[in-house]
């Protein structure tokens, strides 16, 4: 009987599933799971994950007090709501979850190294191993400093928001666990700014994750990488063979519905045989680089923005819970 797409995809990627949504892992079944601002602030608005959040919401409350706001109780809540998520989500699944630092710090790194520690100290106290967490930071010069003091501490770091080389170097020389290249979101921006559409190996996305992988394979880099963000699932087929790759429950339901041959496209012996430079990145090197790379400038901004307004949004939507849930049981919150 042939294999669907996705059944052929784990013989040699990583499949890690891209949301919050609990009911969907436990449809795919996936080795790991990533999340982030705007997939957490998703999930916490569906009914079914309501107890989780109110949850969180209660303990928040006790932990503050009743003469906290309702603004300071739901800022410490969304914090805990992203852990109380990846608690659940490793009931399912057996290897790591990405629970991401604050957007809203992506640019200062002791800030991201005291949250960091804080998400960390949660699942120590949860009784989940390191090995089973992956701490999401921006990848910023600041964060991926970050990065490599939390790494130190045996702190397992996923740099997210990545688009250009010149990010992915600094991740792998500063001893990251793992990188997360956005394809689509690379796709988005070309489509934009030429006004025509790529597909396949013309993808800039996947040119861009092609050439990182092979980078880090030619230079014997311990960090991974798992492409990210994905528009179709030609994308996913052309980086058959990468480390990992996170997908959407669409996209994942997509390739298992789907036959035919999926050739490996990524490899690391292929990639060892390459004539490839080899670049060194200090700070100035790689502001350089970033300011030459508009469309990595374009989207790092517009990322961490986007997660910072999600987180935001989230925030609106406890605080207003909270009150509901007080309104309610003014005895027991």
């Amino acid at each position: 009987m042939p294999q669907n797409l996705l059944e052929q995809l784990r013989k040699f990627t990583v499949v890690v599933a891209d949301t919050g949504d609990i009911e969907a892992m436990e449809k795919f079944r996936p080795q790991d799971a990533t999340t982030n601002p705007s997939l957490i602030t998703a999930a916490a608005q569906m009914p079914q994950y309501q107890p989780i959040v109110d949850g969180v919401l209660k303990d928040a409350r006790n932990e503050l007090g009743e003469g906290a706001t309702d603004q300071a109780v739901a800022n410490l809540a969304f914090q805990r709501l992203a852990i109380a998520f990846g608690k659940k989500i490793l009931a399912i699944v057996p290897g790591r979850v990405s629970t991401e630092v604050d957007a809203r710090l992506s640019y200062d790194t002791e800030a991201t190294i005291k949250q960091a520690r804080a998400i960390i100290a949660q699942y120590d106290a949860a009784g989940i191993g390191r090995d089973h967490v992956l701490i999401k930071i921006a990848s910023t010069w600041e964060g991926i400093r970050a990065a490599e003091v939390l790494e130190k501490d045996g702190i397992h770091c996923n740099l997210t928001l990545l688009f250009g080389m010149h990010q992915a170097i600094a991740a792998a020389e500063a001893g990251a666990t793992l990188i997360s290249p956005f394809v689509g979101r690379i796709l988005d921006w070309y489509k934009k700014d030429t006004g025509k559409d790529f597909h396949g190996a013309d993808d800039p996305g996947v040119q861009s994750v092609t050439k990182i992988y092979n980078y880090f394979k030619k230079f014997g880099y311990k960090t991974v990488v798992m492409g990210a963000s994905f528009r179709n699932i030609g994308e996913i087929t052309e980086l058959a063979g990468c480390d990992l790759l996170t997908i959407s429950p669409q996209l994942l339901a997509e390739l298992e519905a789907t036959q035919g041959d999926l050739p490996r496209k990524l490899d690391p012996k292929a990639a060892a045989s390459k004539a490839i430079e080899k670049i060194t990145i200090d700070k100035a090197t790689f502001e350089r680089m970033h300011a030459e790379d508009r469309m990595a400038t374009d989207k790092l901004k517009e990322g961490i923005e986007g997660f910072s307004a999600a987180l935001v949004k989230l925030e609106t939507l406890l605080a207003k819970r909270l009150a509901e849930l007080e309104s309610r049981t003014p005895a027991t919150v």
